[in-house]
């Protein structure tokens, strides 16, 4: 062996006197190996400064130390977040992640599914383009499944999503506690399950209060600040007297916040507006900074990464697992004076 060449596995087993399969079961702590043979591969590899490869002791326990993670978010502000806490989680088990575009299109998922399979890692995270349910990758997969941010619509599965309907109470809830009572709601579209889940969780803080939406209800429209200018435009002519506006995104109270400016109304004083997803390039921006929630879309990651790491262990689950959201108080949501 030469000064700078590193310790093998078989120069270990040539010094201990052993075959190369006994040295590997004894530095691995496998069974069938006698308490002295043992310790004299153990001796051997203390003295030639051995390094076991993390690589060569995951394939041997059937292990590559590698996960997939397959996104249909094509502009990445939903999938970032939700990898890099998968990726925290990840690294304190050196765990690597591929990073697969399924671009929305099924056959490329499936594409993405077999590349990720033929690679042999050790388990696999689906995060959907929506917070829709969305239908299974498949059963009986040689490896775990964990879905995040899209629940799977199979109850067998596991599935890590933000809580929803919490995030409407904490939303309406924050703005009761502001002396607000004169409250409407501007969601986005009706078809997304978290859009109706956030009006249903703001809905029962307003009840719990004795008090209901201007209106009685919703008004769903689009996730953009064009819905937002258009919606708040007729609920002004409609009650003039409002004094709170919760919208289901950023986007929207970004549109709702132009059309109170430019109606003389005065942001918080007058009428308090928050938002949902704290997209931080519009909440931080906007006149004043606006109050929102925040999916904590890298909890779900570091849960999803868990949960996998937990199945790929043997300890299979399954169900759909909620993350609390959290509020982040900004200026458009001081209390009335």
């Amino acid at each position: 062996m030469t000064e700078h060449r590193p310790a093998t596995l078989k120069d270990i087993a040539a010094l201990a006197g052993v075959s190369l399969a006994t040295a590997s079961k004894a530095l691995n702590g496998r069974q069938h190996v006698r308490a002295e043979t043992r310790d004299r591969v153990r001796r051997a590899a203390e003295e030639l400064a051995f390094v076991p490869n993390p690589l060569a002791q995951g394939l041997f326990a059937g292990r590559t130390g590698t996960v997939g993670l397959i996104t249909s978010d094509l502009d990445g502000r939903f999938s970032i977040p939700i990898l890099m806490g998968a990726e925290d989680a990840f690294g304190a088990g050196s765990m690597s992640v591929f990073l697969c575009d399924a671009r929305g299109d099924s056959i490329r998922e499936q594409h993405h599914l077999r590349a990720l399979l033929s690679r042999r890692v050790d388990g696999i995270i689906v995060l959907g383009d929506t917070a829709n349910p969305r239908s299974s990758i498949g059963r009986d997969l040689p490896v775990p499944v964990v879905y995040a941010y899209a629940p799977s619509t199979d109850p067998a599965d596991v599935s890590v999503v933000s809580d929803n309907v919490t995030a409407g109470r904490l939303a309406a809830e924050h703005l009761l506690a502001n002396g607000r009572s004169r409250i409407a709601y501007v969601s986005g579209d009706v078809g997304y399950d978290a859009a109706r889940d956030r009006v249903a969780g703001a809905t029962e803080a307003l009840a719990a209060a004795g008090l209901e939406l201007l209106g009685g209800e919703a008004l769903y429209g689009a996730w953009s600040e064009v819905w937002g200018r258009g919606a708040v435009h007729g609920l002004l002519k409609r009650f003039p007297d409002l004094d709170a506006v919760l919208c289901g995104s950023d986007q929207i109270a970004r549109g709702v916040l132009d059309v109170l400016h430019e109606t003389g109304r005065r942001v918080p004083d007058d009428i308090a507006v928050i938002g949902h997803d704290n997209w931080e390039q519009l909440a931080t921006q906007a006149r004043p900074p606006l109050s929102t929630v925040d999916m904590n879309l890298q909890e779900v990651g570091r849960v999803a990464a868990r949960l996998l790491v937990d199945a790929i262990g043997g300890a299979a689950g399954a169900g759909t697992h909620l993350v609390p959201c959290r509020l982040v108080i900004r200026e458009s949501t001081l209390a009335a004076l």
